[in-house]
């Protein structure tokens, strides 16, 4: 086990079963994951001054910049960066997927090791987000809390027998399964009868209500969801061609898929904005709170973070219906545009939509607050998976 740590030392291990039920938090999951990152900040917070390590096999590589900081105390698995393409595509995707497979039995074993390093079984618990992360818990026979993302119940299960085997034995195992929608609640009682806990995608509301609330003038229309087909960027680009004029189009996005996006480049114009993916959640929000519209209009979507945090900032959101707009509160969806992509004036009618409801700063209800806030949600999920209470 290689723990790489600012001050080269190894996090303490508790022997004593003090502190959280299980001993011992570790997360397990992708180190490029924006979502991940959101909750491993947070269970830093909340299990001080416990060190919580994060255990990994991807860090920097297809040109993701590095979310880990120098003093995080990271943990190793077989660390497959340096197998990975430059860029992400779609041949990328299949090659990261076959890396992982081969590579499967090997992580097993070091997973295994990592957990008998913090003690007896029982005393530690990793929080595995991502499917792949919780089949490595299930073979390795670790105590987890599994937390999957969105295609990985409501997409793939219908798409492979043998995937939806392995998410039924992985999810099966699981301490307990967090998720973020009714609907992947629903997905996983059919996959395995198991009854999820819903914990709402939050979003960082202190972080948000500190920005400056000065006035200022909503111009911006803003893709800010993943340059994947899944996301139809394409369809944003071809509404806005559509609907004629002066309206470029801004595009922010955590990852990409080469191809498609270079296909998409092809249509944009001279005044659109590629600003890739933005370093910190600040500039984030600084763009928001200039945004007239967001637009996200993905194939399926389960519980999308980065809509919550459109809302709070004030934006108008043009949609397409799915059914988190149900678990939502009223102030929240009357901050929503629901589109019609077969209408050829979709995008005209978002754009306009947009400038009333902007018009109006957008005030979170006490009830908002309570069921986004992320501190929040994650006191809720260590009291009900880790046995912290605050």
């Amino acid at each position: 086990m290689s723990i790489n740590r600012k001050n080269g030392s190894p996090a303490a291990v508790p022997q004593d079963g003090t502190g959280p039920r299980s001993g011992q938090v570790l997360f397990l999951g992708n180190g490029r994951c924006y979502h991940t990152f959101d909750w491993y900040r947070n269970a830093q917070e909340l299990l001080a001054p416990k060190p919580v390590p994060f255990v990994t096999d991807l860090i920097d590589s297809e040109g993701h910049l590095p979310l880990m900081k120098p003093d995080d105390p990271r943990i190793d698995l077989i660390n497959i960066d340096w197998l990975m393409f430059r860029k992400q595509s779609t041949g990328g995707n299949i090659w990261r997927n076959i890396i992982k497979a081969m590579l499967i039995p090997l992580q097993v074993g070091k997973l295994r090791r990592i957990a008998r390093n913090y003690g007896r079984k029982g005393q530690v618990m990793f929080h595995a987000h991502s499917m792949y992360y919780l089949v490595l818990c299930w073979l390795a026979g670790v105590n987890y809390v599994g937390t999957p993302q969105g295609s990985e119940i409501l997409v793939r299960p219908r798409q492979s027998r043998i995937y939806r085997l392995m998410a039924k034995r992985a999810l099966a195992a699981a301490d307990s399964v967090t998720v973020d929608s009714i609907n992947m609640q629903r997905g996983i009682r059919e996959i395995c009868g198991k009854e999820a806990i819903l914990v709402q995608n939050g979003i960082d509301v202190s972080a948000i209500q500190k920005m400056t609330r000065a006035s200022r003038e909503r111009s911006t229309i803003l893709s800010n969801r993943g340059f994947h087909p899944l996301y139809r960027i394409d369809r944003i680009i071809g509404g806005r061609d559509r609907a004629g004029g002066d309206l470029p189009l801004t595009f922010s996005y955590p990852s990409w898929e080469d191809n498609y996006k270079v296909e998409c480049d092809r249509r944009l114009r001279r005044t659109d904005r590629d600003l890739g993916r933005l370093p910190t959640r600040e500039q984030m929000y600084d763009l928001l709170l200039g945004t007239l519209l967001v637009i996200s209009i993905p194939e399926s979507d389960s519980s999308p973070r980065s809509v919550y945090e459109a809302i709070f900032c004030g934006c108008c959101v043009a949609t397409v219906y799915n059914p988190w707009i149900e678990g939502i509160t009223d102030c929240m969806r009357a901050r929503l545009h629901l589109v019609n992509l077969a209408d050829e004036d979709w995008f005209l009618k978002a754009v306009d939509r947009a400038r009333i409801v902007t018009a109006a700063p957008y005030i979170p209800s006490t009830g908002a607050i309570e069921l986004f806030d992320q501190k929040r949600s994650l006191r809720r999920l260590a009291a009900l998976c880790y046995g912290v209470v605050q």
